[in-house]
C-alpha cells in the first residue's frame, strides 16, 4: 500500500480549523487555546462533534473510531492524533 503524503503541521491545523468553522461558523480560530478542551471552547454538542469528526475523515481520510473520541479533548490532542495517523500507512491501526 502506498504511504499517505506527509502534511505540514500548519496545513493540518488549517484543515482542522476550516472543518471546525464549517460546523461552528461562530468560531474565531485565533482565539482557540490549544491545550484547553475544544468542545468547551466552541460549545459543540455531540451531533456537531460527530459532524466535525466525519468532516475531518472526509478531508483527510483518517478513520477516527468511536473508542478514540475520548482521546481527542484539546486542539493539540486532535492535531497530534491526526498527524500520527496521517504518517501511518493507510489501513494501519494505531
Amino acid at each position: 500500500m502506498p504511504l499517505r503524503p506527509i502534511m505540514a503541521d500548519q496545513d493540518l491545523r488549517e484543515i482542522v480549523l476550516a472543518t471546525l468553522c464549517r460546523i461552528a461558523p461562530e468560531v474565531v480560530p485565533e482565539e482557540l487555546r490549544p491545550g484547553t478542551p475544544l468542545r468547551d471552547q466552541v460549545d459543540l454538542d455531540s451531533m456537531d462533534w460527530l459532524n466535525f469528526l466525519v468532516g475531518l475523515h472526509g478531508r483527510l481520510g483518517v478513520d477516527i473510531p468511536e473508542a478514540d473520541y475520548r482521546k481527542l479533548v484539546t486542539l493539540d490532542d486532535l492535531l497530534a492524533y491526526l498527524a500520527a495517523h496521517l504518517r501511518a500507512p493507510p489501513g494501519h491501526a494505531g
